[in-house]
């Protein structure tokens, strides 16, 4: 792709939230988009997540976001015209504990108010919608039907080949290395491939968003996380058809299409770590609490383990809009859930910079409630 010294919007960061971001631009009729990506596609946190899809979210603003993916998701291989791999088995979220369940009910009162039909299950009915499941510690479960799964890697390729159907131009490879403000106003970016002038610039770098942010001069709380996960061999369909999650079990467990299972845990801690590393230790854990919840696959076999980075606020909730730098704009911090976000972020974002008005009103999320001291705590996260 011939090389651009000019665009309208420069997007740092070529996962979903950019590239969702980059074909709303153009969707919304700004096409002069050029897209940076330091590595190649998916080569990022994008490529690394479990993928998963939910509303059961525990502040409003969380769920109005996850309520209008799943809209989107459910109809974006049509709008892309490529697949997406959605598969939509539910999120079922286990509580071991009665406070934790009354939790999940305060939550799912929430949800149920916003249209989100999420409902609490007995463990008869969870074994029903999870037929490989024990789980006879469990005090209590909440269960979303429309909850699921896609494919990272096909629903970010969708977007990015939807985007350069119109005219958006993508730079793998291609790291930025400074940002240029001229009179408090972002002007264009520096790259390991030369300058181009931007009428404005957006932050999705990630994980690394708050190095972007400083290029601008702008600070942002955020850090990067390591989280690991693994995957396993196929076994037979239906032994765990939704997401099956708890917080304070601290684990996540789905099962794909084609019958391998995905699984993962948080770490302890919290702790900046940009190795991307595969412990022993995560795999003697994760295996005991797999076989734990689905005792039939005790004897299933590992076929790979990774590790990926999370994009963490202090309070799990995202950043998005400008910032005091004009027209340099944020959308980051997704803290382990910017895949499951990506489409609603980029079209909201997108209308923003095109002159309409947002489908959700998103000034609450504004990086300086940090400082303010007005956080958005999200409890539905481990």
């Amino acid at each position: 792709m011939k090389w651009k010294n000019k665009a309208d919007v420069v997007i740092i960061g070529g996962g979903i939230i950019g590239t969702a971001t980059a074909y709303n631009l153009a969707k919304f009729g700004r096409k002069d988009v050029v897209v940076l990506e330091k590595g190649t596609v998916c080569g990022g946190s994008t490529g690394r997540c479990g993928a998963g899809i939910r509303a059961q979210w525990g502040t409003e603003m969380n769920c109005r976001l996850g309520l209008a993916c799943l809209d989107i998701f459910e109809q974006l291989d049509s709008e892309l015209g490529m697949p997406t791999g959605l598969n939509q088995g539910g999120y079922l979220l286990v509580a071991y504990s009665e406070k934790e369940f009354e939790n999940l009910k305060k939550g799912m009162a929430l949800q149920n108010g916003l249209g989100i039909k999420s409902r609490a299950v007995s463990l008869p009915e969870a074994r029903e919608i999870c037929p490989a499941l024990d789980a006879s510690d469990a005090v209590g479960f909440t269960y979303h039907a429309r909850d699921g799964h896609a494919d990272p890697f096909l629903t970010t390729f969708a977007y990015l080949e939807a985007a350069k159907r119109l005219g958006v131009s993508y730079f793998k490879n291609t790291e930025a290395t400074g940002i240029t403000v001229k009179g408090n106003k972002a002007v264009g970016v520096d790259t390991t491939k030369g300058h181009i002038d931007a009428d404005a610039v957006v932050n999705c770098a990630g994980p690394y968003a708050q190095y972007v942010a400083k290029l601008g001069g702008i600070d942002i709380p955020n850090w990067g996380e390591r989280h690991e996960a693994l995957i396993t061999e196929p076994v037979d369909p239906g032994v765990c058809p939704p997401m099956l999650m708890s917080f304070s079990g601290n684990y996540y467990i789905q099962q794909r299409p084609h019958g391998s299972i995905i699984c993962g845990v948080s770490p302890e801690g919290h702790p900046q770590d940009f190795k991307l590393r595969a412990t022993r230790q995560f795999i003697t854990h994760m295996s005991a609490v797999l076989k734990k919840m689905l005792p039939s696959v005790k004897d299933i076999r590992v076929v790979r383990h990774w590790s990926g980075l999370y994009d963490m606020t202090p309070d799990g909730s995202p950043i998005i809009g400008e910032t005091d730098v004009k027209n340099f704009y944020h959308s980051t911090g997704y803290s382990g859930h910017g895949f499951m976000l990506g489409p609603i972020a980029g079209r909201i974002l997108a209308q923003r910079l095109t002159g309409n008005k947002p489908d959700i009103d998103f000034s609450t999320l504004d990086y300086r409630r940090f400082a303010r001291g007005e956080l958005i705590v999200e409890p539905n996260i481990t």
